[in-house]
């Protein structure tokens, strides 16, 4: 397939075989060559082959071959969706939060947070947290950080510093299954296993001095990052949407790009039950922040940790856009890419409505997170997306054949980061060589204007499962 360069930053796909439109491609040269080593852009083309599609699908520049849909792709679509558009951790996101704290405070007790951070938060594959009955477990597919707030697991103002204020409307807990509900019933609190991660950082860098300073930050801030979704329950709601598409539709492009009207049963059945695990996890990830609020307490008594906002990165909305001149309804699947949108969207959280959506971008547990906020040029490219994160250059199983936990702790520690894992292979999988340059990642979405940088941060303690 051609490429064709637009600019430094940004390449095209001309429309060619089934494709209904064009795509775009948000890279550098080095970035858009490491895409063509795997199926990065092959299966961009797919996507905009997909009945309904709307113009442009793009790939962010932390783009990686996924299922069906690329991670780091972006599509909007008048009339179907796709759960493989979505992915299977449903509302996977990223949460950042504010201490209070000074890097001077915490580093004379730095081994002790981590240890009781550690011993506090549910890690690791199949780790359960709170035991929900079942009749709780649906109120939290309907209800997300409402519940969490209701039981005293949230402060009064926290939703107003999450996307959907932690509450997206037209969850149905009835069109989930039980399998996806029993999944879920004791996983609410916890990490999982892979990328998921809890970072203590400190702020290395200030990009915008005055929207630091309305975000609260300066150099030396103790910042947590929470990176994790809907565990097992978003998994098997995508599971069972994906096989129910296939045998109502036999004649798909392939298994994991499966789609439906939305105006059928199905597809309002997806959505409903796609909004459920959505709430599960701004709730999941609620029930983190208390834990960390609890922990930090006991530790420095600190009383003040707020909420820097909350964003989901894989999901489907449906929002206003401007298509060909006119403002339409679309469905934004945004499947490892973030919502970006600028100051003045109505959409915004009123607290951030004047500056732009905060946007949560986590590099590996060895390298920088970045905190930037929307641009006016994500709504004109990208329907109102960005990046999600550094995204991965070498697969799980090559990082296992080529590294040793107990080097990649040395080398690690000798940067000052304190790795606590409860698995060998939760440390390989993620060593930071496998990850992308976060910083050209982000360098890329700054000059097509899709985001812009506020602060960066340094991690000094992950926990991992």
């Amino acid at each position: 397939m051609r490429v064709e360069r637009l600019g430094e930053y940004r390449y095209i796909i001309r429309r060619q075989g089934n494709m209904r439109t064009d795509a775009y491609v948000f890279a550098s040269e080095r970035l858009l060559n490491k895409m063509k080593e795997d199926s990065t852009l092959e299966q961009i083309v797919n996507v905009a082959s997909l009945p309904g599609v709307l113009k442009y699908p793009s790939v962010m520049p932390d783009g990686h071959e996924g299922y069906g849909f690329p991670v780091g792709g972006v599509a909007a679509f008048e009339n179907i969706i796709s759960p493989g558009g979505v992915g299977f951790d449903i509302n996977c996101g990223v949460r950042l939060l504010d201490t209070g704290l000074s890097k001077d405070e915490i580093m004379p007790k730095i081994r002790e947070l981590s240890d009781r951070l550690f011993k506090s938060i549910p890690a690791g594959l199949g780790e359960g947290g709170i035991r929900l009955r079942d009749s709780e477990i649906d109120q939290v597919l309907e209800l997300g950080v409402v519940w969490a707030k209701e039981r005293g697991f949230a402060y009064t103002r926290d939703p107003e510093f999450i996307e959907e204020n932690g509450k997206i409307d037209g969850a149905d807990p009835t069109k989930i299954s039980k399998t996806a509900k029993a999944r879920g019933r004791n996983q609410l609190g916890s990490l999982g296993s892979g990328n998921h991660f809890l970072e203590v950082q400190y702020v290395d860098r200030i990009f915008d001095e005055e929207l630091a300073k309305f975000f609260g930050l300066y150099r030396g801030k103790i910042m947590v990052m929470i990176h994790t979704g809907s565990r097992g329950l978003g998994h098997q709601i995508a599971s069972d949407y994906i096989a129910e598409i296939i045998r109502n539709n036999r004649e798909l492009p392939e298994r994991d790009l499966a789609y439906t009207r939305i105006d059928t049963d199905t597809g309002q059945n997806y959505l409903g039950a796609m909004r459920g695990a959505v709430n599960y996890a701004f709730a999941n990830r609620q029930i983190l922040t208390h834990i960390v609020r609890e922990v930090l307490y006991e530790t420095f008594r600190s009383e003040n940790v707020k909420i820097v906002y909350d964003v989901a990165h894989n999901i489907a909305k449906i929002e206003r856009h401007k298509v060909d001149g006119e403002m339409r309804d679309v469905i934004v699947h945004r499947k490892g890419a973030t919502r970006a949108f600028p100051a003045g969207q109505q959409d915004i959280p009123e607290i951030y409505r004047s500056v732009g959506q905060p946007v949560i971008i986590p590099g590996s547990m060895g390298t920088s997170s970045y905190l930037l906020v929307g641009s006016r040029g994500s709504m004109e490219l990208s329907f109102g997306s960005t990046c999600h994160g550094a995204g991965r250059v070498m697969s799980r199983n090559k990082a296992r054949q080529t590294y040793r936990a107990e080097s990649v702790l040395k080398d690690l520690a000798k940067e000052g980061i304190i790795i606590r894992a409860r698995t060998d292979s939760g440390v390989v999988e993620e060593v930071p060589q496998a990850y992308k340059d976060v910083d050209e990642v982000v360098r890329v979405v700054f000059e097509n204007d899709l985001s812009r940088p506020v602060a960066v941060m340094r991690p000094l303690v992950v926990i991992k499962g």
